[in-house]
């Protein structure tokens, strides 16, 4: 049988007929199934389930691997919208993933976030996805799968691969927009509804940062300077931090300076240019915050 493979990073689509293996994309989910549009909230939607089984991935070809089960172990429904997918699984052990899109191709990765993979549709299909978490050493292990359209590391594999977490990145678009201000803009406070936090620890940009945040930014400012400060602000029932990159490169972050549990990263004097703001939840996961931007803290 003609296998054709086309690898990006430590991910894989491979062009193969799902008739030809073991794995049954026709049986019913065993840890369930769900329907999710573009802009799901929580994201990322979560499924503890139970990785590994008796079959030997590398049968679909390489570089599939692992232990998997003949039924898929989770089943999406996916509507698509802008954004991308992110379907990704942690565990104690070392997992893989196997996935069988829409186009009835395979998608499979090993290690990309340490010993747990992640696979990216950087241009998802609407459809059904079929997903089977494996175990690299055989056997099961308790694990957590992921649905995403928030986590990314910049990186464009094509639409098939797997992407790395690693560092926030200030080129990617800002998922919840953008906008141009001038010193003196009205309405102040300018607000922006947002769902804060991410799959990526603040903590890689210094120690002084906190939260989980998305490594594209979640909003970016373009601002002309006057003699006003500028602070930005988040308003949100879950405790939330912020990290900024400003118009001169440097990092601000901030966690509990604005009300309660809120944040606050204040530019007594602050340069024109632009600010990439994201909004990270203390706590990990993700909740629905408000972000300010104020001349009048």
């Amino acid at each position: 049988m003609l296998v054709r493979s086309i690898i990006a990073a430590t991910a894989a689509l491979l062009l193969v007929a799902p008739a030809a293996h073991a794995q049954d994309t026709s049986a019913q989910a065993t840890f369930g199934s769900v329907r999710l549009s573009s802009g799901f909230t929580p994201d990322p939607h979560t499924v503890s389930l139970t990785a590994g089984g008796s079959i030997d991935a590398s049968t679909i070809g390489s570089p599939c691997t692992g232990s998997i089960a003949r039924a898929p172990d989770y089943e999406v429904t996916y509507t698509a919208g802008s954004l991308p997918l992110y379907i990704s699984a942690t565990a104690s052990s070392d997992t893989t993933l196997v996935v069988n899109g829409p186009d009835g191709r395979w998608y499979c990765d090993d290690d990309t976030n340490g010993n747990n993979p992640l696979v990216t549709f950087n241009s998802p299909r609407s459809g059904t996805y079929d997903i089977w978490v494996g175990v690299y050493g055989g056997g099961t292990a308790a694990a957590t799968l992921s649905i995403s359209e928030l986590y990314s590391d910049g990186h464009d594999n094509g639409g098939s691969g797997g992407s790395g977490a690693g560092y926030p990145d200030t080129s990617a678009p800002a998922t919840f927009g953008e906008t141009y201000l001038n010193s003196g803009f009205t309405p102040d406070p300018h607000r922006v509804s947002i769902t804060a936090g991410g799959l990526l620890q603040a903590s890689v940009v210094s120690s002084d940062c906190a939260g989980s945040i998305a490594t594209a930014p979640d909003y970016q400012i373009t601002y002309t300077a006057g003699s006003l400060p500028l602070a930005i602000q988040t308003q949100s029932g879950t405790d939330t931090t912020l990290v900024v990159n400003g118009p001169d490169g440097e990092w601000y972050c901030d966690d509990d300076s604005g009300d309660g549990n809120n944040a606050q990263v204040y530019f007594s004097r602050p340069s024109s240019g632009v600010y990439d703001i994201w909004v990270g939840t203390y706590g990990g996961g993700n909740a629905s915050a408000t972000l300010l931007i104020t001349e009048v803290p």
